[in-house]
């Protein structure tokens, strides 16, 4: 399952959900107050921006947003909403690619920092992160803490949600540190739809490793964008690191 594959115009079309999943108010409005409030007035630049769940709004606050994705069509989606003008996309690798400027504010939201399938990979997108970043200035990860406390030996699979119309659930190796997560949604008919994502799980002590790696400091982590304590039992954080002010 490579990931340019996997974004594709199929996925591209049907990935916003307005009012409803992650695009929702109570979700989309605390991620992008706490982001305008971490930009303060500055530039921002979005890892793998998408269609532009963020990124739209945010720029509607008032802070220049730039992007780097790795899928034309997500990019496409994104167009039927802001032009090149407004949101300035790079298409290419958020591990590697560099854009011009420099950013007050790097973002990765929505888990997608476990899209890169090595650790190797994640350090350099990591390091990424500082090369565009001011003195100063954050990178912030939004990622779930993986769940294998309800792992029984033998058992290979945790279903972390179960509606009448859509089912999830993550199949785990251990071994790798890997994850595929498996979205079964319902409709009238007998048939179900399928859409499987790979990842690399992160712990959150791994995560702060990366970023010393990259020069950068943890500043602050929470459960969630509402700044909620982050504790043993939390399922997903928000985690702040911060460029020292000299380099």
């Amino acid at each position: 399952m490579q990931q340019a594959k996997i974004w594709d115009a199929a996925t591209a079309r049907r990935y916003d959900t307005p009012g409803t999943g992650m695009f929702a108010p109570e979700t989309l409005g605390p991620t992008v107050d706490r982001l305008a409030d971490l930009a303060g007035d500055g530039a921002a630049l979005e890892f793998a921006i998408g269609t532009g769940r963020v990124a739209v709004p945010l720029a509607g606050r008032g802070v220049p947003v730039t992007g780097i994705e790795l899928s034309p069509p997500m990019v496409e989606q994104l167009r039927t909403k802001a032009d090149e003008a407004t949101i300035p996309v790079v298409i290419g690798d958020m591990a590697t690619t560099a854009v011009p400027g420099e950013y007050s504010l790097v973002y990765l939201v929505f888990n997608t920092v476990s899209n890169l399938l090595t650790q190797a990979e994640q350090v350099e997108c990591f390091r990424n992160a500082a090369r565009h970043l001011t003195p100063g200035g954050r990178f912030v990860v939004e990622l779930w803490v993986p769940e294998l406390r309800k792992l029984p030996p033998g058992q290979a699979a945790t279903v972390w949600q179960s509606d009448s119309d859509y089912i999830g659930l993550d199949t785990y190796d251990v071994l790798r540190q890997h994850v595929v997560s498996h979205h079964f949604r319902f409709d009238e008919s007998e048939r179900a739809q399928l859409f499987r994502s790979p990842h690399r799980y992160i712990w959150p002590a791994e995560l702060d490793l990366m970023a010393q790696l990259a020069g950068l400091e943890l500043e602050s982590r929470h459960a969630d964008w509402d700044g909620t304590e982050f504790t043993a039992d939390s399922r997903s954080h928000v985690s702040v690191y911060r460029m020292p002010t000299s380099r």
